[in-house]
């Protein structure tokens, strides 16, 4: 059966600005950049876990039509497309104020949970961001 996640996909509205903020501000690297004529494929992963990349995909073509690409478009705006991330942390304070030095904008500070201390972001295109650090 099924035994790891190798995959998962976030829409955006402007590559080069999702890989500005999710290379440039989370620290990820560039899994695969590549124009496919039809699509740029452009995927990220965390430092040194390349087998699990995060496709940043721009609503359209080819797997919707422009009216449907539109919708999601100005959903994705209003933060209500329904795409997150979870990553995880060793610290979660320290990761919080290197993000907030860099600008990021937080939906709630590191609070402390039962199953770890998290807090919570956007991208610039509305789709949350979830950091955690689990208990020792």
């Amino acid at each position: 059966m099924l035994n790891a996640t190798a995959m998962s996909s976030i829409f955006v509205l402007d590559q080069d600005q999702a890989l500005d903020f999710y290379v440039g501000t989370l620290g990820l690297e560039v899994n695969t950049d590549q124009d496919l004529g039809f699509m740029r494929w452009l995927t990220v992963n965390v430092p040194g876990d390349p087998g699990r990349a995060i496709l940043l995909e721009k609503p359209g073509p080819p797997s919707m039509d422009e009216a449907t690409a539109e919708r999601v478009r100005e959903l994705l705006t209003k933060g209500a497309a329904g795409g997150w991330l979870g990553f995880n942390t060793d610290d979660a304070y320290r990761t919080y104020e290197e993000l907030k030095a860099k600008g990021v904008e937080f939906t709630d500070e590191p609070t402390e949970q039962p199953y770890g201390i998290d807090f919570g972001l956007r991208d610039p295109f509305g789709n949350a961001i979830r950091i955690r650090q689990l208990p020792k």
